[in-house]
């Protein structure tokens, strides 16, 4: 266990101090133990804390909250994973708005090659169950992990197929990690732990209240490669989880329904906006996010002599000059473009004999 992991829980219990400002105090202060040693005058002046905030920074009865949250922690064997560990997920950190801490309860890795979020609607129907099953099923041969709620309907669909499909499948959780909702799924979630896991930004003792599921849903859009709406609403919480997406830059698809069926709406309507790419197969996803991409010969390809790159391009070029090698996350963090759309962009680079792809989805210059 790390040494200041007293102080990194203890950031996050900060009264009125959200990831943001969490982050900016770390930044400013050199360190998250300097956080705490730093003179109320001095915090004062980093913006957006001003007097007020900086009191609540100095109050130090929080650590014996963090350290009851160690106890707990060590106690259950869970990983706590700082915005700043190595083992962080990698897709989040790329969120403005990320966790500053994490929890987690299992055994996959977070930062896999493939990562999906799947999200719907509480009431699915029996279209919408068959939809999540296939698509799950069909991707059984890529080892896609199955991010989701663990809600009814749609959420705990998608988790119990990649469970029969032995994919790992990890649900986000709006509460801590001392229970369990709703307590009818407890059962598929302690199965989740064999291959999977359980992941919240909250301590224990947090209820699931229901200001805590949009901030879960940022989790759920932020981690994965891609989000998926398969039956919703014309409101509610997949479509506020479609939009996170869209707003980190990532891949949204939604499988469309009747068009007077109402539980079809809310994907409808993400589609018609432009807000999400149709889908009706796991054959459409896979091919939009380029994981059918066949492997390239290790043998050096000649480059295009004078070829003209468009901006898009150049960015990533560009970016590819900086370092030996450089992982598909980075290239969309950096480029600020969804994962298809950079993909694509690298395909078009290789064939011009311009990048070469690397194993773990990185990619170098020729």
């Amino acid at each position: 266990m790390n040494s200041d992991l007293k102080y990194k829980i203890a950031l996050t219990l900060i009264p009125n101090i959200g990831d943001i400002l969490a982050k900016r105090l770390v930044a400013y202060c050199g360190g998250v133990e300097a956080v705490f040693n730093e003179k109320k005058a001095a915090l004062e002046k980093i913006p957006g804390i001003g007097s007020a905030y900086a009191q609540s920074v100095i109050n130090h009865k929080i650590f014996d909250r963090a350290e009851e949250e160690i106890k707990f922690i060590e106690k259950n064997n869970i990983t706590p994973l700082f915005y700043l560990d190595k083992d962080y997920p990698k897709r989040l950190s790329h969120c403005e708005d990320n966790p500053v801490m994490l929890y987690f309860k299992g055994n996959c890795n977070l930062n896999a090659e493939k990562i999906i979020s799947i999200v719907g609607t509480r009431e699915a129907t029996e279209y919408g169950k068959r939809m999540c099953e296939k698509l799950i099923a069909d991707l059984a041969i890529h080892h896609v992990t199955i991010i989701s709620g663990l809600a009814y309907g749609i959420d705990i669909c998608a988790h119990k197929a990649a469970l029969d499909n032995k994919l790992p499948t990890v649900c986000t959780l709006a509460h801590g990690l001392d229970r369990m909702y709703p307590a009818v799924h407890k059962n598929t979630a302690e199965k989740m732990l064999e291959n999977g896991g359980w992941l919240t930004d909250f301590t224990s003792n947090t209820i699931p209240d229901r200001e805590n599921f949009p901030r879960r849903n940022r989790i759920v859009a932020g981690i994965s490669d891609a989000t998926i709406v398969i039956e919703s609403k014309k409101s509610g919480g997949s479509l506020i989880t479609a939009d996170i997406a869209n707003s980190y830059n990532r891949d949204v698809f939604a499988f469309p329904g009747r068009v007077d069926d109402v539980c079809s709406e809310g994907c409808n309507a993400i589609i018609k906006q432009n807000k999400a790419a149709l889908i009706q197969s796991a054959a459409d996803l896979v091919y939009i996010l380029g994981w059918e991409q066949t492997k390239k010969s290790n043998a050096p390809q000649q480059k295009q002599l004078f070829i003209e790159l468009s901006n898009e391009e150049e960015t990533l070029v560009n970016a590819l000059k900086e370092k030996e090698s450089v992982g598909i996350d980075d290239l969309c963090f950096i480029a600020k473009l969804p994962m298809s759309k950079v993909s694509a962009l690298l395909l078009t680079l290789e064939f011009s004999g311009i990048v070469r792809s690397l194993p773990g989805k990185a990619y170098r210059l020729n």
